[in-house]
């Protein structure tokens, strides 16, 4: 049920993230070329982009825009490749993909390579009068040493990894999508505390230690973890956020690597921040109605339970980056392990990225994963190695996946052309 497996971006190469990149005019001006033949291509052909940045002002120079890191290498290999081979249709789309505003990861590096890393583009965001979102995954012990194993040793290397972002973002502005799976999946919640729950409570330390030194910056926005809709029932993680400090975020975050719909995410995101304000009156979260409870019910309870107005509200911000089609539903006996959050088959691309999203509890929907990355190598229980879903070995976590990018491409809904 997790929603796994993100890339950091460094300047070196590190162990669960794959292949890394820096950001620079030259690669810039190829990526940029590469795109705009590949879309050439395809409006000559009869297509023309579903999602132009006329069309939505966080695209556009109207209103706030998201900042669009340099894609992955071996994406604009692909595109090349596309393009050699005549299929132009596909070169545009994954062209389109990788110039769509999605999060840039850190993670892995030394405090000195991140605050220069995180310095560079925040500058580079702002000549583009953009705001970026940083997708921070340094914490100890993170993803219970499964496929993203890594992290920081101990709290206080952490802390020191947290101050260098800070120093990086400074008076710059910035949306910190921090530490996904953080609080959805606790230490205590894969066997790898103590009695004592010694690590699950540096957890929770780690995550107030970050809140407390990025959210007062001035320009900066902190989201908390809350895993997705069809993982922790509302009442069960909210007393996780609390803990976790969000009290001084400026909210949450849901679906990030997952498949949820867009209703699905901004239902959830609705019941957690009224759990929330409930509580905060006073109320107990036991009592916050499941996201699967009836709607007309449960908005009779936020009618009846929660008076404050959503800007006095927790905000939050939603994953559309892989969710066009919804979730993967495994075959049913099929597997022992279906894995359906590990490079499930026929998924697409989601809505664009935007900053106006008619919810005045969502700051944002964002593509938080960097769509056509793997989650790794997905067995579903068998002895592999080959993914049987695919009848490929999947790339590491992080790596490149071709096979996967044109599927999110081909059916990407709304589509991309």
């Amino acid at each position: 049920m997790r929603g796994p497996l993100r890339r950091a971006r460094t300047q070196t190469r590190t162990q669960t993230r794959g292949r890394t990149r820096t950001r620079g005019r030259a690669a810039r001006r190829a990526s940029t070329g590469i795109a705009a033949l590949a879309v050439a291509l395809a409006v000559s052909l009869g297509g023309a982009p579903a999602a132009h940045a006329a069309d939505d002002p966080a695209l556009s120079g109207r209103g706030p825009r998201l900042y669009t890191p340099d894609p992955n290498p071996d994406a604009l290999s692909q595109v090349a490749g596309l393009v050699k081979a005549g299929q132009y249709r596909d070169a545009a789309g994954i062209a389109a993909m990788v110039a769509t505003p999605q999060a840039v990861w850190f993670g892995d590096q030394t405090p000195a390579q991140v605050e220069k890393l995180t310095r560079d583009v925040v500058r580079d965001a702002a000549r583009a009068d953009a705001v970026p979102a940083f997708a921070l995954y340094n914490v100890p012990g993170r993803d219970c040493a499964n496929y993203s194993a890594g992290g920081a040793a101990n709290t206080a290397e952490y802390q020191a990894w947290i101050d260098a972002v800070a120093r990086g973002i400074g008076r710059g502005d910035a949306m910190v999508v921090l530490e996904p799976d953080s609080l959805a999946l606790l230490p205590a919640d894969c066997g790898q505390d103590d009695a004592e729950g010694t690590k699950t409570a540096a957890r929770y330390a780690e995550v107030n230690y970050a809140v407390d030194r990025l959210e007062p910056l001035p320009g900066t926005r902190v989201y908390l973890d809350t895993g997705h809709p069809g993982w922790h029932a509302v009442s069960s993680i909210v007393p996780r956020l609390i803990k976790g400090g969000v009290a001084r975020a400026s909210g949450f975050f849901t679906n990030v690597s997952n498949y949820n719909t867009d209703d699905a995410n901004s239902w959830y995101g609705k019941l957690i921040s009224s759990c929330l304000a409930y509580v905060d009156g006073g109320g107990d979260a036991a009592q916050c109605p499941h996201q699967s409870a009836p709607r007309a019910e449960t908005q009779a309870w936020i009618d009846a339970h929660v008076h404050v107005p959503p800007s006095r509200m927790k905000h939050f911000v939603t994953d559309s980056s892989r969710n066009g089609q919804g979730p993967w539903v495994p075959p049913a006996g099929k597997y022992t392990d279906p894995q359906d959050w590990c490079n499930p088959p026929g998924r697409g691309l989601g809505a664009r990225p935007t900053l106006r999203t008619g919810d005045p509890l969502q700051d944002g929907r964002l593509w938080i994963k960097t769509p056509g990355e793997s989650d790794g190598l997905c067995l579903r229980g068998t002895a592999g190695p080959e993914d049987p879903e695919r009848g490929t070995v999947d790339p590491k976590a992080g790596d490149w996946f071709p096979q996967q990018a044109l599927e999110l491409v081909r059916l990407a809904n709304p589509p991309l052309f």
